[in-house]
């Protein structure tokens, strides 16, 4: 571990805990692997949103597991919109 000696003598880490200095109830700490492609297209993304890679995983696997539409619902609206026009 590399430290700054003139860090030390400012700040007082006697009581100093590792990790979160707030734990967080609502988020749970897991460890998983993600191919690096994936994680770098996460990371554009968050970035370009100013936002965590791990924010953006959240939010796609969130909309992921919202009800969809039935398929035939989907069909029918779009039919329905495009019937329409050609009328």
């Amino acid at each position: 571990m590399v430290t700054d000696p003139d860090m030390r003598a400012v700040y007082d880490f006697s009581k100093g805990k590792r990790g979160a200095v707030i734990p967080n109830p609502n988020k749970v700490r897991i460890t998983t692997y993600l191919d690096a492609d994936v994680l770098e297209l996460l990371k554009a993304r968050g970035e370009s949103e100013n936002k965590g890679y791990q924010t953006v995983l959240n939010e796609l696997l969130r909309k992921q597991f919202e009800p969809q539409k039935p398929i035939e619902e989907v069909i029918r609206q779009v039919l329905r919109e495009e019937l329409k026009k050609a009328a």
